[in-house]
């Protein structure tokens, strides 16, 4: 029997190429353990529940399903980013681009009557499921979860079908299942559909039919209506919470020189992504940090009478703007890609088209640049990652008591 966890719960926020940035924080998670604590402490996984959406939703569940090894998770994970180019992710090549377009000029023109050859979405995330095959080895996670080395785990999802914003979860024990106005939880098995419902980009990728209660549903990206994602790991059990997020609370403000400039297409569409993939986090923050103040204000007795309990939390997020990291990479996408940004009005250098761009740059100058933010922001709050993350003493005595013993059981 493997020891228990400490409940920390991990939240990754949704952003499609965004998402790098949670793996360069993880990297240095796992860095500043490697430098303070014995192998064999630093193989434990910190994070008892980690709950994800979008693009958050694949790294967190290929996280869990390597909680045996976190260094190993963590690896996975920055070997995945590093190396990843858009063609992995969706279907870049000029035929089938210009296929889907001329689909989408059809539908405009003549929708009523090529009702049979309406798109479905902008992009075909197909190469996609490949990748999570490789990436998320999701038979592994009810061992991880029976064994102990893992609490729980969700992925968030949005219905288009009825408009329910769904959070599936896979847990070591019977969790009872909470219903709130237009939000719920589904105790399931985690299978790769759902990380690629959770992750459809609305507009861009195509929605995820998904079952449940018996009933089939389309599912498109978690992010959308998402209005508490702090919520599903701290009704999953989690004490404190560490929270990454993907932009908009630590970037520096956005200059309010004057722009007489009309808007291009892919400024509004970058603004619209940014509201659904960044803000709900946001706001999500603001309201736990007001209850937490709200309770420190009552005397332990009423908060002993009050349902609501303070939630410790961590937020790292970026420290300077993606959408400008992007603008500087629009050009490493492949030409097709280029070309339908471009005539969108997002072009290289230009920061005002970059937010569109920064869902889908899915090539490795740009993911690493984002990750080498991601463990710079992590590493300025290194004392207060240590202070959360680091065993206690009474957790590392087990692991020294257990360690002849698992060294048998390997053997």
């Amino acid at each position: 029997m493997m020891y228990e966890l400490p409940l920390t719960g991990l939240v990754l926020s949704g952003g499609g190429a965004r998402a790098a940035y949670q793996v360069g924080v993880l990297r240095a998670i796992a860095q500043l353990r490697r430098d303070h604590l014995t192998p064999q402490a630093r193989k434990r996984n910190p994070f008892g529940v980690i709950t994800g959406t979008s693009a958050g939703a694949i790294n967190g569940t290929a996280l869990a399903c390597y909680a045996d090894d976190f260094e190993e998770g963590v690896g996975r994970l920055v070997s995945a980013w590093s190396q990843m180019h858009a063609e992995q992710v969706y279907r870049c090549d000029a035929l089938h681009m210009l296929g889907n377009g001329a689909r989408w000029l059809s539908m405009m023109s003549l929708g009523w009557a090529l009702r049979r050859w309406r798109p479905r979405s902008l992009l075909d995330n197909t190469p996609l499921a490949s990748l999570l095959r490789d990436l998320v080895p999701m038979q592994r996670l009810p061992t991880l979860l029976a064994r102990r080395y893992l609490h729980a785990v969700a992925v968030t999802a949005s219905s288009y079908s009825n408009g329910h914003h769904v959070s599936f979860y896979q847990s070591r024990a019977a969790i009872t299942p909470w219903v709130r106005t237009q939000r719920l939880a589904a105790p399931t098995m985690l299978v790769h559909e759902h990380l690629l419902a959770s992750s459809a980009i609305p507009f861009i990728f195509p929605a995820t039919r998904l079952h449940h209660e018996g009933a089939g549903a389309w599912y498109g990206d978690g992010s959308m209506r998402q209005s508490a994602p702090l919520s599903p790991a701290i009704h999953l059990g989690a004490k404190q919470l560490l929270i990454i997020g993907a932009g908009r609370m630590h970037e520096p403000a956005v200059s309010d020189a004057q722009d007489h400039r009309y808007p291009s297409l892919a400024q509004v569409a970058g603004h619209a992504l940014s509201s659904i993939f960044l803000d709900a986090l946001s706001v999500d923050i603001e309201r736990m940090e007001r209850i937490n103040r709200t309770l420190a204000m009552l005397t332990p007795e009423q908060r002993e009478q009050h349902s609501l309990r303070p939630v410790n939390a961590l937020v790292i997020a970026p420290s300077e703007r993606l959408d400008a990291i992007a603008a500087r990479h629009i050009d490493s996408l492949p030409r097709p890609v280029q070309l339908l940004l471009k005539s969108a009005g997002a072009r290289q250098g230009h920061a005002q088209g970059g937010a569109l761009a920064s869902y889908l740059l899915f090539e490795p100058g740009y993911t690493q640049e984002l990750m080498a933010l991601g463990e710079k922001d992590a590493m300025q709050q290194k004392d207060k990652l240590l202070a959360w993350l680091h065993p206690s003493e009474l957790a590392q005595a087990r692991d020294r008591r257990l360690a002849p013993a698992l060294s048998l059981a390997e053997g």
